[in-house]
């Protein structure tokens, strides 16, 4: 028996503690590069240290954010005032934790799927990311939706390798956050997406079992059942609760303490609007929550630009993003919640 189930609990007991979610700041290089430039910031070490700072030292933040995913640049990092960001979010009771992968590249012979690299060298980086303070870690593994794509192999080459990374991680002690992306990119409809992703979370699940990974102690990372971005035809929130929930109960065991959606392309209104509708069918065996990246930050990067005069505006923002989806959380959030984002 794995000695760190205990820490695992702990973690994740932390992690879901109040009415809180995850903020997902751990974008790349090319990713977090091209949404500075979006914006007419330039991305260098430095700029990305101070949005991110900006993000963390937000007031109050703490109340509606339990952990942040951090980057490797990030988790190295210190504030402007010389305290390690892992420690500065510890202080703030929010928990650090940490993006292991290494990207998805072109899977050989198969055109149009991806596959996640990352796994060599994995147990190393998890023992040095825990000695830095973080708790947890997190792998995403991507699917396309298109002809003849995600294939069958596809499918169960991610599969073992989200659980490969969630059995390295819990041998030392760090929650895995376990992330299969069914891409919201392209023109399919609702109904494709429903079946590609109860599809891809039964291969997961069927995985992870072989590879004994303690389900108590993980924390699912799903999309939502949506339309695809370039479909005419747009599901209203309670359909895509409605099929979001049934995708669940047929694929997930309810040893699963907790899942949190990824936004996945949607605006941050619409990641709210369904989150909140998800949230609002009682009685679920899993807690619902968010793990955000661009629901929460894409706001506060248009009003910071790379300006500190705008520091303020920026952390308001985010702070109302942060705590709209609190509320979509509990299935409490409402059209009214939109209107006057909190003054700090």
């Amino acid at each position: 028996m794995n000695s760190y189930l205990p820490e695992l609990q702990s973690t994740i007991e932390k992690i879901l503690s109040g009415p809180r979610g995850l903020l997902a700041a751990d974008e790349s290089f090319g990713t977090i590069g091209k949404r500075f430039a979006k914006n007419s910031i330039e991305s260098t070490p430095e700029t990305r240290r101070t949005y991110r700072e900006l993000l963390f030292s937000t007031p109050g933040i703490e109340n509606y954010i339990s952990g942040v995913i951090l980057f490797d640049e990030t988790i190295h990092q210190k504030t402007s005032t010389g305290v390690a960001f892992p420690e500065y979010l510890k202080k703030k009771g929010i928990i650090p934790g940490i993006k292991v992968d290494k990207g998805t590249i072109e899977l050989s012979n198969y055109t149009g799927d991806k596959i996640t690299e990352g796994l060599d060298g994995l147990l190393n980086r998890c023992i040095e990311y825990k000695e830095k303070g973080a708790l947890f870690t997190k792998w995403r593994a991507l699917f396309h939706i298109g002809p003849s794509i995600p294939s069958s192999f596809a499918i169960e080459a991610n599969a073992f390798v989200l659980s490969r990374f969630a059995s390295i991680c819990q041998s030392c002690g760090l929650v895995p956050i376990v992330e299969p992306e069914v891409s919201i990119e392209g023109t399919h409809d609702i109904g494709m997406c429903e079946e590609v992703t109860e599809t891809v979370l039964k291969s997961v699940f069927n995985f992870l079992h072989f590879h004994k990974v303690y389900l108590e102690g993980i924390i699912l990372k799903p999309n939502m059942v949506l339309s695809g971005k370039d479909n005419p035809k747009k599901a209203s929130s309670e359909e895509v609760a409605e099929r979001t929930l049934r995708t669940l109960r047929r694929s997930v065991p309810a040893a699963v303490p907790a899942i949190a959606f990824l936004s996945g392309g949607q605006s941050p209104l619409e990641a709210t609007q369904h989150l909140a509708a998800i949230n609002k069918a009682k009685n679920q065996p899993w807690a619902l929550t968010f793990s955000f990246s661009r629901a929460l930050q894409d706001l506060p990067l248009q009003a910071w630009k790379g300006n500190q005069s705008n520091l303020i505006a920026a952390q308001q923002l985010f702070l109302h993003r942060a705590q709209c989806n609190s509320a979509a959380r509990e299935g409490t959030w409402s059209a009214l919640m939109e209107s006057e984002p909190p003054r700090l």
